[in-house]
């Protein structure tokens, strides 16, 4: 990318070798650096750690949030906790860029290069923001799209399996995530999740519902939403959320120990503007409550797992399929995940890209053989149908694998499809 910079005498500054010229500073990064040693005359450069400085962005609170799940739930709720505390958050991540409770960009990488978010922190810098909240991927670890930055807290949701096309192993996606925690950093990790990686204990707090931790939940209730009583030292405080399901307790735990660490102030406060959150789109989202119909993001296994279990005192009917050209060893997995709590089970595309649906949907299929009540078509809307014209009174249909997505990918075109919309569109024939 090019930027306008106006600075050390250049008007542009990029992270492209090939725009480089008299106009056009260079900054050199761990990604662009084989690059820039190929090039016969080395013009000059600066790296990220320099460029920090020189746009004054060493003076806000950079928060940095990593996990298999939860990323963009948690870093959304620091966000709208700081929003309401009277704080001025800037937020990035899959979403896009939101600061001042408005987008500023579309939706982008979950961690993008470091040019753009370093150009990212000094738009909302600009704008009066004192705290920059972040996803970070494990992509972004390894490929080192974080360097130079200096975090005033990291924070870890889980780590279980996804992205193995990538890493090739659990272990080594592991040790990946790992690498995020190994300084001094303040941090704030999952108790009841602590053994999936390895951290520097110096400057960890914890949270935790089963597990002993620094923010322990003391009792909760996940009827009518999320009700949860919880300790921090000697201080307690109850919350409530509207949002749904046992792994958002998690992930309200995860934001209000990050604010508290951030902030230092009360539980009380902060559990206070808690209810006032009500999450994500697309994640664990309500689009009918009669009948009860959710939409969430989870594509691997691990996720499937965590959204049925957090519902598991009912009966649950689940739509789900599996993306093409990515890790296929997921997908028997997934099918045994929907076995394991679903009364229905209806396999479908989710967006198939290059690969055969059918085909998808028979590797699916291996993770559920011997259960009832499966169906599979390659037709999400027809495979959604089924689902809500098969609902028992009680029963909630939960819709996974898209979340806020817009579209099916097949052959390389973007085709418009929202689970939500046609849902409503199915109900709302129902009504003629």
């Amino acid at each position: 990318m090019k930027l306008n910079f106006n600075e050390k005498g250049y008007t542009y500054i990029t992270d492209d070798t090939s725009k480089i010229d008299a106009e056009t500073l260079f900054i050199k990064t761990a990604q662009n650096s084989r690059y820039y040693d190929t090039l016969s005359e080395k013009p000059a450069f600066i790296e990220s750690k320099e460029l920090i400085v020189l746009w004054g962005l060493d003076k806000m609170k950079l928060v940095g949030v990593t996990g298999t799940n939860g990323k963009t739930t948690v870093t959304a709720a620091i966000y709208s906790f700081l929003l309401d505390l009277d704080e001025k958050p800037a937020l990035q991540g899959t979403r896009g860029l939101f600061a001042e409770e408005k987008r500023i960009e579309d939706k982008s990488m979950t961690t993008p290069s470091i040019l753009e978010t370093l150009h990212n922190m000094k738009q909302t810098f600009d704008l009066g923001c004192n705290y920059f909240i972040m996803e970070v991927s494990s992509h972004a670890i390894d490929q080192k799209r974080i360097e130079g930055l200096e975090f005033a807290l990291k924070v870890h949701t889980n780590v279980t399996s996804d992205h193995l096309d990538y890493h090739g192993t659990v272990e080594e996606y592991r040790r990946v995530k790992s690498l995020f925690f190994a300084d001094e950093t303040p941090k704030l990790l999952n108790k009841d999740d602590i053994k999936s990686i390895t951290y520097n204990p110096i400057g960890a707090q914890s949270y935790g519902v089963d597990e002993p931790a620094t923010y322990k939940v003391q009792a909760f209730s996940l009827l009518h939403g999320i009700t949860a009583g919880i300790k921090h030292m000697q201080e307690e405080a109850t919350f409530h959320s509207p949002m749904v399901g046992l792994f958002n307790l998690f992930n309200l735990m995860a934001a209000v120990g990050s604010v508290q660490m951030l902030t230092q102030r009360p539980i009380t406060e902060i559990c206070e503007v808690v209810d006032n959150f009500a999450g994500v789109a697309g994640r664990m989202e309500v689009v009918s409550r009669d009948p009860l119909v959710i939409v969430d993001f989870a594509h691997t296994d691990d996720g499937m797992h965590q959204v049925l279990d957090s519902i598991k005192d009912r009966d649950i009917s689940v739509v789900f399929g599996a993306g093409g050209n990515r890790d296929k060893s997921k997908r028997p997995k997934m099918g045994a995940a929907a076995g394991k709590y679903a009364k229905k089970i209806y396999v479908t595309s989710d967006n198939p890209r290059d690969e055969v649906p059918e085909m998808i949907l028979e590797d699916i299929l291996v993770g559920l053989h011997g259960k009832d009540f499966v169906t599979a078509t390659p037709d999400r809307r027809l495979a959604i149908k089924m689902a809500l014209d098969e609902l028992d009174e009680g029963d909630v249909l939960l819709i996974l694998g898209k979340g806020d997505e817009d579209y099916q990918e097949v052959k390389g075109v973007k085709h418009h499809f929202d689970d939500r919309e046609v849902v409503r569109e199915l109900l709302a024939e129902r009504q003629v």
